[in-house]
């Protein structure tokens, strides 16, 4: 182990994501459609076209309050939102996303920070685009750990409830994964978890048993005033059992993909970035007043 980390940091953080990529699929997928992402500005920000990030946008009567998507773990805030983002924005909403989790020397692949301080960097998104967009409060939408742990602690330790109107989580990693079986190798192999949590602690605080997951559920899993949404699927591979991403509380709808649409093969990455299903359900989850049925029909709407 020792040799371990007298490895550079960059060499030691590419043989942990050749790692992750061989034994993960699902990962694999998300780091390679991360090579095609454009580069980002001076100011962390990514330039994105098809109308999203416009801080100049404000909200309609309709869709009062903006929506701030965020991606999840290795994603980053074009990649995850190239289908669900102009979908909302051609919905009428202001539609926003943000980059977090950077680590130094690792571009595109986002989320991969301390879960605490990645909260930080949404609470202050938010701020960001209640202040151009004069909105009280904003609606998020997350995939993966950014429709889980990331927005569960900001929410709930972050003083973030009093902002946000509604979370609606696709595939979220709310009370942790085995990643299929992979985290019961890691604690087999001594000092393996603190290695990886110290090349990469957004992954391992997302494993079931980590030091955050306690702290996170040691309190209720949902905080007052805001509406919650969950869409999982039975075919999730990266956060498993599917049911941990699955909230409890009064305010909370847990929605399983398949109920919706029986032949809806979506795992994990899909359920994110391309299920139209899911997206019906974001949509309904942002307008409950107006929400309709979501079937097998939405797959191809």
């Amino acid at each position: 182990m020792t040799g371990i980390r007298r490895l550079p940091r960059a060499r030691r953080l590419r043989r942990l994501f050749q790692g992750l990529a061989t034994l993960l699929p699902a990962l694999g997928l998300v780091l390679a459609a991360g090579a095609a992402a454009p580069a980002a500005t001076a100011g962390g920000e990514r330039t994105v076209s098809r109308g999203w990030n416009d801080f100049s946008c404000k909200p309609s009567s309709a869709h009062p309050r903006p929506v701030v998507l965020i991606h999840g773990t290795l994603g980053n805030s074009v990649d995850n939102w190239l289908f669900l983002a102009p979908y909302l924005v051609n919905r009428g909403y202001c539609v926003f996303s943000l980059d977090y989790g950077q680590l130094p020397g690792v571009p595109l692949f986002n989320g991969l920070g301390p879960v605490e301080k990645s909260s930080a960097q949404l609470s202050t998104y938010v701020d960001k685009v209640r202040t151009a967009t004069g909105a009280a409060k904003v609606d998020l939408v997350g995939h993966s750990q950014g429709g889980g742990v990331m927005p569960r602690y900001y929410l709930n330790f972050l003083d973030g409830a009093g902002k946000v109107n509604s979370l609606t989580a696709l595939a979220p990693s709310n009370h942790g994964t085995t990643l299929s079986g992979l985290t019961k190798l890691m604690d087999k192999i001594p000092g393996a978890r603190d290695a990886i949590h110290g090349l990469t602690p957004g992954l391992t605080d997302q494993a079931v048993g980590s030091e955050f997951l306690k702290r996170l559920n040691s309190r209720p899993d949902t905080a007052p005033g805001v509406r919650y949404t969950v869409v999982a699927t039975k075919y999730d591979e990266v956060v498993t059992p599917y049911q941990t991403s699955y909230l409890s509380g009064p305010n909370v709808r847990n929605i399983l993909l398949q109920e919706r649409c029986s032949i809806d093969l979506s795992e994990h990455v899909a359920t994110g970035m391309i299920d139209r299903v899911a997206f019906k359900e974001v949509a309904n989850a942002l307008d409950p007043a107006h929400a309709t049925p979501a079937t097998c029909a939405d797959m191809v709407s």
